[in-house]
């Protein structure tokens, strides 16, 4: 406690900062479910076309391309990272004035955060290319044949991505707790 701060003030950080946290664990519960469902709906994602034969099958799988591959692994990890955090950020909600593991969450979050937007964003591109396709490329759009394939592959980039924003938000929360405490 600083000389010039009365024990009020001082209860009224613990309690701002204590509120902080709480918010910092709802946020990651939240972040937990995105990037859980993200992944579980672009793993089981693919279509087979009605017209197809037995000689000839017509399949899109997310395992097809590499870059939704990455997505899903990146998804996976981030989920794990994130419920590999939640004792510590309970530990947080009790104790407040824990600096070095918030500054440790901080510090992985960024990491994590890379991870995420590296496969969400790669996805996004596939995606975008699938829906529109590339006519100087000489690229076909296919989700006028993959409909269903298309529009789970286009959710499955919702829950990705409003996990990257909650890592967004979750590192300068970190950072606003950590510089209270100075």
């Amino acid at each position: 406690m600083k000389p010039e701060e009365g024990p009020i003030e001082e209860s009224k950080k613990l309690r701002v900062s204590r509120g902080i946290s709480i918010l910092d664990l709802v946020l990651r519960i939240i972040a937990i479910f995105g990037t859980l469902g993200s992944a579980v709906a672009m793993g089981t994602t693919d279509e087979t076309l009605p017209f197809s034969t037995q000689a000839l099958i017509f399949q899109a799988q997310y395992d097809d391309i590499p870059t939704f591959r990455f997505f899903v692994i990146a998804n996976a990890i981030v989920c794990g990272y994130l419920a590999i955090s939640l004792p510590m950020a309970i530990y947080h909600v009790i104790r407040t004035r824990a600096a070095k593991s918030r500054a440790l969450l901080i510090f992985l979050d960024t990491i994590m955060l890379a991870v995420l937007t590296a496969g969400a964003s790669a996805a996004a591109a596939v995606v975008y290319l699938a829906h529109k396709g590339n006519a100087s490329a000489n690229w076909l759009a296919i989700c006028q044949q993959y409909q269903n394939f298309c529009q789970r592959i286009t959710g499955s980039l919702i829950g990705s991505f409003g996990a990257v924003l909650i890592l967004i938000l979750l590192i300068p929360l970190s950072g606003l707790i950590l510089s209270r405490q100075r």
